[in-house]
């Protein structure tokens, strides 16, 4: 396969292919020069150099005297390119293969529909629970949690809101008043097992109009679990650099099952 063919199987035209092998045999030149050089029409050459200009591969290194991009930075710009593409292709082929017929992402409408998935998933759960709730939704979900932990099952705790402590790993968010004034309502946040998260927010004053997400995706699960488990280091840091406080032997056995618990 000769350079051409190559080029032309990285995504450039024929037209481009030819002209930018012949702009690297003969440089500077200007469009009619290299137009004879590669074979190119006249008519299609400036568009042809156009084309390649705005590909970064062609610059003009004088009014209508045209060079070209050097070949060895041609080679590390397509290897990168390459590299870049064969790695995204290959997250996208693993995350395929993982998800299969699981990876949907669905919108439940209303307080009431988001509640009675949020019920069922903590009724469901085998291993470990992580929430972060508003008082409000907390107490609707208390005992479905309480009956989780009796199970077995780890629940990790964040209050968004002074409420009583029920659970070994249990905190309440440094600033959750702030974010209810900026979120304009309550959130929800629930993930399961690793395999199931119900994310959304409802909104103060049209609760049963709010969209709720839910979904086993796993890329969707993973991030909405990672983002609860910084909440728990958040609540550290404010309290020993914010407010200058120690943590206590129980937050320190708290701080340490987050950090063991990837």
């Amino acid at each position: 396969m000769d350079n051409s063919a190559i080029l032309m199987e990285f995504g450039f035209s024929k037209y481009e292919t030819d002209c930018y092998m012949a702009l690297l045999a003969h440089h500077p030149c200007n469009g009619s020069q290299l137009s004879k050089h590669s074979g190119v029409a006249r008519s299609r050459i400036y568009d042809v150099l156009r084309n390649l200009a705005a590909k970064g591969m062609v610059f003009e290194a004088m009014p209508g005297q045209y060079v070209p991009l050097p070949q060895e930075e041609l080679r590390r710009r397509l290897v990168s390119h390459f590299q870049t593409n064969l790695s995204l292709l290959e997250e996208q082929l693993t995350s395929a293969a993982l998800e299969g017929d699981r990876s949907y992402i669905l919108t439940l409408k209303g307080y009431r529909e988001a509640i009675e998935k949020a019920e069922a998933i903590v009724e469901a759960a085998r291993e470990e629970l992580y929430v972060r709730l508003f008082p409000h939704t907390g107490n609707r979900l208390e005992k479905a949690l309480q009956e989780a932990a009796a199970r077995g099952v780890g629940v990790r705790y964040i209050g968004m809101g002074k409420m009583r402590k029920t659970f070994p790993v249990q905190i309440i968010h440094p600033h959750w008043e702030s974010l209810y004034e900026r979120l304009g309502g309550e959130s929800i946040d629930i993930v399961a097992d690793r395999e199931e998260a119900l994310v959304g927010m409802f909104v103060k004053g049209r609760e049963e109009q709010s969209s709720v997400i839910w979904s086993r995706n796993h890329w969707f699960v993973v991030g909405n679990r990672d983002s609860l488990q910084h909440d728990f280091y958040h609540y550290f840091l404010d309290k020993v650099y914010d407010r200058g406080q120690p943590l206590t032997a129980e937050e320190k056995e708290i701080y340490e099952l987050i950090k063991a618990d990837v």
